[in-house]
């Protein structure tokens, strides 16, 4: 009980210092990038604080994991670097008497990483996104300078508006020309307003006007007259679309709706919380260090264990949301191998000194080696 509440405060100590250090250096990094979007335009001054704080939502589950991870290797490792593991082995105590605690200290960790990652982020996400297209909305409107005719982007296309509501939500009488492959099109509308269609299209929906196709004096001349009409003013890709969708849908919407992009999402949020369990205890039998030795070594495994680990869960994504593998077939493979990588360290590193290690055998195989060279 003692070793049980010591070993738990040093790992609460470590997972503090941990997460400071990394939540800092993810803010730090987020600031930067948003406040690069600002300055560019792409987001508001005013939403700056906001947005941050959705997308330190967003990467909490996996700052989770990386806490508990590296706090439990550290532990291990100072363990091993104090020779305090040699008197633990010495009083006839197992390596898997470290599993208690160290679940003691991990699953509150990972109940709230599978709390961010079915609940929480998927709203910090839907807010984000809510708050993006509310700015794109309002910067779209507000470029347009009334009473005068200005070109698109792409320079197919002339807008005119003779005026902006006050809410600046709307614009008054809007006159747009298109030229599209030597064919020149007039819309004119009363009014009109930015919209977003659910898969990310920017429309510019215009009412209570009339459409003039071609030239009056052609015999192909149409004019048509409508209450509402979409003018598509930017298309966003499939992909980029559905993945967004997917992310700012809530777990029960995921369920109900099981497209690929859906499904896809689902999976990663499965994994999250599993990845921090079997991290965690993965770090148990990796902390091992030869105490004349540094520590850098087995730390630097472990981070690269983790980047294996979080990109095959996204190759598995990719395969379901490509609609290659089925959800029921990726969400188990990478988590078993992992199952299996943490019992047979622990299995390795508890019978490490029976006669059949192989590192054992690999000892007497260099003493016979050494003793056949003195020989001869």
């Amino acid at each position: 009980m003692i070793f049980q509440r010591a070993l738990r405060r040093e790992l609460i100590s470590n997972a503090g210092a941990v997460f400071t250090t990394l939540f800092t250096i993810t803010i730090t990094v987020m600031l930067i990038r948003i406040l690069g979007q600002a300055a560019g335009g792409q987001v508001g001054s005013q939403d700056v604080v906001a947005l941050i704080g959705f997308s330190a939502l967003n990467y909490l589950p996996v700052l989770l994991i990386l806490t508990g991870f590296i706090s439990v290797l550290l532990v291990v490792t100072r363990s091993y670097q104090d020779s305090e593991m040699v008197v633990w082995f010495a009083s006839g105590l197992s390596l898997s008497r470290w599993i208690r605690p160290v679940l003691g200290f991990g699953m509150p960790v990972v109940i709230l990483t599978a709390v961010l990652s079915f609940f929480v982020t998927p709203w910090a996400n839907q807010q984000s996104a809510e708050f993006r297209e509310r700015f794109e909305k309002r910067e779209d409107l507000s470029r347009v300078s009334p009473g005068k005719f200005q070109e698109s982007a792409s320079a197919d296309r002339i807008f005119f508006v003779e005026g902006i509501a006050s809410d600046a939500s709307r614009v008054r009488n809007v006159f747009v020309n298109t030229v599209r492959d030597g064919k020149t099109s007039v819309v004119a509308a009363r009014e009109g307003r930015i919209e977003f269609d659910r898969r990310g299209d920017k429309f510019l929906i215009l009412q209570n006007g009339r459409r003039y196709d071609g030239s009056p004096s052609q015999p192909d001349f149409q004019l048509m007259q409508f209450e509402r009409y979409g003018v598509l003013v930017s298309q966003q890709s499939s992909s980029a679309a559905g993945d967004r969708a997917a992310r700012a849908l809530s777990t029960q919407q995921l369920i109900a709706e099981p497209t690929a992009f859906n499904l896809g999402e689902l999976l990663w949020r499965i994994a999250l919380p599993l990845m921090c369990l079997l991290l965690m205890l993965l770090a148990v039998p990796l902390g091992f260090i030869n105490p004349r030795g540094g520590r850098s070594g087995n730390l630097l495994v472990a981070l690269f264990l983790f980047i294996l680990y979080s990109n095959m869960t996204s190759i598995f994504q990719a395969a379901v949301v490509q609609k290659r593998m089925s959800l029921a077939d990726a969400v188990w493979p990478v988590h078993l191998v992992a199952a299996l990588l943490v019992l047979l360290l622990f299995i390795w590193r508890i019978n490490v000194n029976s006669p059949k290690h192989p590192l054992v055998l690999w000892g007497r195989f260099k003493h016979a080696i050494s003793a056949s060279k003195a020989a001869s």
